[in-house]
């Protein structure tokens, strides 16, 4: 079973979706953001900078092929 993460992180990605469905939010780069799990995203990112206990970036794995 998932542990549950703490309510700080949940209030940062709430008040950043806030932010989103108001139209006032923008990515780094100045533009606005248009979808909502790229706002999720900045949301989670900003808990991780404060340190708030969020899951980790997830990682590409790499496939290896077999050489014939």
């Amino acid at each position: 079973m998932p542990t549950k993460k703490k309510a700080a992180a949940s209030k940062k990605v709430g008040k950043v979706m806030h932010e989103f469905k108001t139209g006032n939010l923008k990515s780094s780069s100045g533009q606005k953001v248009t979808n909502p799990k790229q706002a999720i995203a900045i949301g989670l990112s900003e808990a991780r900078a404060e340190g708030d206990d969020v899951a980790p970036n997830p990682t590409k794995k790499t496939v290896h092929k077999k050489k014939k």
